[in-house]
């Protein structure tokens, strides 16, 4: 449900917005509208100010878990916290770069051993200079006779894989040869490591003071929050109309009509504010909270993945959450992935804290659902309850499990014609009761004949015995009601136009019609296409894990051989339906939300909003 929005426009002097902000601020329940905000350059550095500080909470709290948290760090200066921590970070970057870089150096200059730097540079000043190649072995074998009859050579080092040599000259001589030229050392082996050592310890002097940062992360949060006042102080300024010559604002605000009592007080208390109340028009953008029942509100985070509905329209949260939780459960088919689901969803509730107590719930009622339709299927963990029974033919076992293989194909279809059909249903009653009956006699019309269809000859599809006496595809009554069906959506689908227009607009939305509505309708095969591949894949596994590990033949006699066989299937097991149940259990999340968010919106006249009721509150 819609929570009903009451609308109001205050103005007031410029002089005392601040502090009647704040009031509202306290009060906690007016949303202001700020649409149509543009930052200036000063309102772009506070959402940076914002989003640094907030990414450097999530890192802090991250780092206190880490292996690098230094307990009992020295303590950082008060109001100082966010500043060290950023400094900190940047040390720590330019000493990480600078030892890999170093490190590098040294994995190049390691293997020609030790060398003194200033007496390098001496040969250099006195004439002697000193050019270092490297050349695979086999490379330097075949051509240094070669090279020393053109080129002074001395080997500093070798290996089997590469010798390293200089050539001794004065600097002038062109020196085309097939190896690898080196640049001339700048420093020692020892004087490398020295720094790398020296880097080393000033990343660890930068820990103890990230670790500081995050013992006193409570003042970069109190920043944060400072800073997201400031920004709606930003927005509410930046988007205020000002009348007068400034010394006017004139604002928009919203309130839920239950507590607008408690908003007219507060406002009555200001002598100079002036407000209207009134009642949200249709061309009103008004912002949208949800109101629903413990069960539907677990779905609103699921309907707000993709947007919340119009204010004035219909909330859809309540109709699809039942589709929702079901098609999941079909989509997993399986009532061992179901319990595991409720496990976690139950182990999240109790560790996860309160911000995930919602996707808590959310997974333990699909995990629960689940449970119960693969125990209706016989499945479990891939295996046939039936055949644990001991009824190697599910028909012959006394338990009316449901052949999933053999007949859910059929029951997909008509869950799809089933859920549309109350699509149908939705839009025609809101419509009508806004609008009026003969604004919706077209899709009334449709929403007749489909049904009546399926009443009289779709059921005998499903069980052969379910005939409803006196409406068949043969009786007068099924007549009738297709009669008057083609008569609303053909001739009277707009009681203002002529009858003529009416047919050729009708012909033409029957065949927009029939072919969306056949697209949508093999849209919801994909339910039993995705259960049946989960259960093959979980059967393949244990084929696996029973087969490659000898047990499928049975044990006749234990051993040790028998302990690793028991060992290797259990790792089949663990691996194989881990990945098929996190597979599985991402389509079973993803595709019964696109069969909402395209076939049950479509046809139920979904219209969408992207303004939430967003009070402003310390």
């Amino acid at each position: 449900m819609i929570v009903k929005m009451m609308k109001y426009n205050i103005v007031l002097f410029s002089a005392e917005r601040e502090h009647f902000v704040e009031r509202l601020r306290e009060l906690g329940m007016v949303d202001i509208t700020t649409s149509g905000w543009e930052p200036t350059e000063a309102d772009r550095e506070l959402v940076s100010a914002i989003d640094g500080r907030t990414k450097a909470v999530n890192a802090l709290e991250a780092f206190a878990q880490s292996d690098d948290y230094v307990a009992d760090a020295k303590a950082i200066e008060a109001g100082k916290v966010y500043e060290a921590y950023l400094a900190a970070q940047s040390a720590i970057a330019a000493a990480k770069s600078e030892n890999a870089r170093l490190q590098k150096v040294l994995e190049e200059w390691l293997p020609w051993g030790e060398f003194d730097c200033s007496t390098l540079q001496k040969l250099a000043d006195s004439g002697v200079v000193l050019r270092y190649f490297t050349a695979q072995r086999s490379t330097y074998d075949r051509s240094v006779a070669e090279w020393s009859e053109m080129f002074n050579i001395a080997v500093v080092s070798e290996d089997s894989a590469a010798v390293r040599f200089v050539v001794i000259g004065d600097g002038s001589e062109e020196i085309a040869i097939d190896a690898q030229e080196l640049k001339a050392p700048t420093q020692s082996n020892t004087e490398t490591k020295a720094q790398i050592e020296q880097n080393d310890a000033e990343i660890a002097a930068q820990y103890a003071v990230i670790s500081a940062a995050a013992d006193a992360k409570a003042e970069v949060e109190a920043e944060i929050t400072a800073l997201k006042r400031a920004m709606q102080d930003v927005r509410i300024e930046a988007t205020a109309d000002k009348a007068a010559e400034g010394l006017l604002l004139v604002m928009e605000g919203w309130a839920e009509k239950e507590t607008s009592a408690e908003v007219d007080k507060l406002l009555d208390e200001y002598p100079s504010v002036v407000y209207i109340k009134e009642d949200p028009t249709p061309e009103d953008e008004t912002p949208v909270k949800l109101k629903n029942n413990r069960f539907a509100r677990l779905f609103e985070m699921i309907g707000g993945l993709y947007a919340l509905p119009k204010y004035g329209t219909l909330d859809m949260t309540p109709f699809f959450a039942p589709f929702y939780m079901l098609f999941f459960a079909i989509c997993l088919n399986d009532a061992g992935y179901g319990a595991i689901l409720l496990a976690a969803g139950v182990a999240l509730a109790l560790k996860g804290g309160k911000g995930m107590r919602q996707a808590a719930y959310l997974t333990m009622v699909c995990g629960g659902a689940t449970t119960l339709f693969g125990l209706y299927t016989g499945s479990l963990f891939g295996l046939s309850i039936p055949q644990l029974m001991g009824y190697p033919n599910m028909a012959d076992c006394h338990v009316p499990f449901l052949d999933f293989q053999g007949k859910f194909f059929a029951w997909s279809l008509a869950l799809g014609v089933f859920q549309i059909l109350l699509g149908m249903l939705l839009d025609i009653v809101f419509k009508a009761r806004c609008f009026g009956i003969t604004t919706v006699f077209g899709k009334l019309g449709w929403f007749i004949v489909l049904l009546s269809a399926c009443l009289a000859g779709g059921l005998q599809m499903l069980d052969e015995n379910w005939i409803i006496p006196g409406f068949t595809t043969s009786s007068v009554a099924f007549y009738v009601a297709m009669g008057v069906g083609v008569l609303l959506m053909l001739v009277l689908n707009n009681v203002k136009r002529n009858p003529i227009v009416n047919v050729a607009s009708g012909l033409w939305d029957t065949y927009n019609n029939l072919t969306g509505l056949l697209s949508d309708v093999l849209s919801y095969i994909r339910l039993f296409a995705i259960g049946l591949s989960g259960g093959v894949l979980a059967q393949v596994f244990n084929s696996l894990a029973m087969g490659l590990t000898g047990l499928d033949a049975g044990i006749e006699h234990f051993g040790v051989g028998t302990i690793f066989q028991i060992v290797g299937a259990a790792a089949i097991l663990l691996i194989g339906h881990g990945i098929n149940l996190f597979m599985s259990s991402i389509s079973s999340f993803v595709h019964p939300m696109r069969l909402t968010f395209v076939e049950f919106y479509k046809n139920a006249g979904f219209e969408m909003t992207t303004r939430a009721f967003e009070p402003i509150k310390k």
